[in-house]
């Protein structure tokens, strides 16, 4: 089933339409919303990292995070990419919770018991809620959703910024009081680390010890921390990466808003494309090695829709093209 096939496998999405997989370099991936800028000249020691323990505790990386977002270290905790916190998270927070939907699915599988619900104003239902911010896949951002919290302090906030590092117009506020608020980041993202996965969560010092206690030994491992630690260290990538989503995600947006199509408001640097028949325009796109994220298994949204993330200037122009190919 479509519904069953995630946005990061697109050699699955070929083989569910029938159509041939083509060379892995002439796939032009818009599903997936990592960067795309290319990695600086990095130097790592593979067999000794390959071959030796990696540090349990991840202190370098904690002592990076805990100087940049001016927190304690006993308030942060490395994880084996977002997942496994989702996954941690869910052995303690599983009664009366809550995800705001549309909404990355993995949750629903986490939190099996989980109700779905479309408003802020039902939060009063749930002892927990899960809130994506940026949205994962609207792209939508509640700069609002730290004040939410204070204002209902009974309420467990847990808050995926997975995306933040993407964010267009706004930078997240600093937050102090993590009572009711865990906050996940992801460094895969922003790095495009998903091969190695890497994160972290950010929340009270009691909570980060009971996690801490669930979690396995050696979860994340010494690849992932090392690139991770080069990545952290080199501020002109980042920068570079925000520059370039800045630039080209708005130019993207109004060349597909100039040929008539439909575009659901963004924050960052992925969006939704209203679509009408979503499995054929899928399936033409695949016939050009183009690859788009569908939206049947978001709540919702139902594969009215189709995830679209910023390329290169002439790949967007490339899509654009064929998009609107009759």
């Amino acid at each position: 089933m479509l519904d069953l096939i995630h946005g990061a496998n697109p050699e699955n999405l070929f083989k569910y339409f029938k159509i041939p997989v083509p060379d892995k370099n002439k796939i032009l991936d818009f599903s997936t919303n990592t960067n795309i800028i290319t990695w600086p000249k990095i130097e790592i020691d593979l067999k000794f990292l390959a071959s030796n323990y990696p540090d349990p505790d991840c202190r370098k990386l904690i002592k990076i995070i805990s100087q940049r977002e001016n927190l304690q270290p006993q308030n942060i905790l490395f994880v084996n990419g977002s997942n496994e916190a989702i996954y941690l998270l869910s052995r303690i927070f599983n009664d009366h919770v809550g995800i705001l939907q549309p909404n990355y699915s993995e949750y629903k599988r986490a939190f099996y018991n989980a109700q779905d619900f479309y408003n802020l104003n039902e939060i009063n239902n749930f002892n927990a809620v899960i809130i994506s911010n940026p949205n994962n896949p609207t792209g939508k951002y509640i700069p609002e959703i730290y004040n939410i919290a204070r204002s209902n302090p009974n309420i467990n906030f847990i808050i995926d910024e997975a995306y933040k590092d993407f964010l267009l117009n706004h930078e997240p506020e600093p937050v102090k009081n993590f009572e009711n608020i865990i906050i996940l980041r992801s460094l895969t993202k922003i790095f495009h680390l998903s091969g190695v996965r890497i994160g972290y969560l950010i929340a009270d010092e009691n909570l980060i010890f009971k996690l801490k206690m669930l979690q396995p030994s050696w979860s994340v491992n010494n690849i992932a921390q090392e690139l991770a630690f080069k990545f952290l260290s080199d501020d002109n990538f980042y920068n570079n990466t925000r520059k370039f989503y800045k630039k080209y995600t708005p130019e993207f947006i109004n060349l597909l808003l100039a040929s008539g199509h439909e575009i659901i408001k963004s924050d960052v640097h992925y969006f939704l494309l209203k679509v009408y028949d979503d499995l054929n325009l899928i399936r033409k796109l695949l016939k050009f090695g183009i690859v788009v994220r569908h939206t049947r298994n978001f709540p919702g949204l139902n594969g009215k829709y189709i995830r679209i993330a910023t390329r290169f200037p002439n790949e967007n122009k490339l899509f654009t093209g064929i998009l609107n190919k009759k």
